[in-house]
Order: structure tokens, then C-alpha cells, then sequence
């Protein structure tokens, strides 16, 4: 399989992992859009959020709890932070294995993206 993300968890691409184990891992976002940023993947490939099967839905409570667990244990789950899935092009999503975005470490606006309120849909 040719997934990026698969490769991070397979050691095959180097990644500046938080946190892994046998569900999931958390590696910083190489792009971080806040001052911590980080993404929850699953070690199982599913390719988006519409691929989610009934036997799926543990693992993804789960990456939201380790989510959660990092938060607090990076200093900002009192001040508050935000979590993102994005879903196939028009929700943002560019690899094609689901991720949770963690972001952190800054006050969040609403909406997300300003710009795309000025793009018609």
C-alpha cells in the first residue's frame, strides 16, 4: 500500500512520534497551523471517515481519548484546544488515511477558515 501515513506507523517514513501503541499513533503535523499541532492516526488504514465500519467506531472513541490524554499532558486541556477529522477534498483532507488533527497552545476562531466563506459552494 502507498500511504504515506501506513509507512509513518511501519517506521518506513521517519516522524516525530508523541505517542504509539498497539491502536494508534501521534506524530507533530509537519505543517502545524498552531503552536502544537499534532495528528492521531490509527495503525489500521481507513481511508476517510466515510469508511468507518461498525467495528471501527472503539478505535476512533479511542484516538479521541488519546487526544485528550495529550492535551492535558501538554499543558492545554484547561484553556481548551481543538480536534478536526477532514473528510475528501471539499473537507480539507489530503492523505487519505483518517487523521485527528490536535491543535493547541493558541485561542481557536470560528470559522476555521475565513477565506472559504467567500468561495461559493
Amino acid at each position: 500500500m502507498d500511504c504515506l501515513f501506513c509507512k509513518i506507523v511501519d517506521g518506513e517514513i521517519p516522524a516525530d512520534i508523541l505517542y504509539q501503541d498497539d491502536r494508534v499513533t501521534v506524530f507533530r503535523d509537519i505543517n502545524p497551523q498552531a503552536p502544537f499541532h499534532a495528528l492521531v492516526i490509527p495503525k489500521r488504514h481507513i481511508p476517510t471517515i466515510n469508511d468507518i465500519a461498525d467495528e471501527d467506531c472503539e478505535l476512533v472513541g479511542y484516538m479521541l481519548k488519546v487526544a485528550g490524554d495529550i492535551a492535558k499532558e501538554q499543558g492545554f486541556s484547561e484553556t481548551g484546544y481543538r480536534t478536526v477529522f477532514n473528510c475528501n477534498t471539499h473537507g480539507g483532507q489530503t492523505v487519505y488515511h483518517i487523521h485527528l488533527h490536535l491543535l493547541g497552545g493558541k485561542p481557536m476562531g470560528w470559522p476555521p477558515y475565513q477565506d472559504t466563506l467567500k468561495t461559493p459552494v
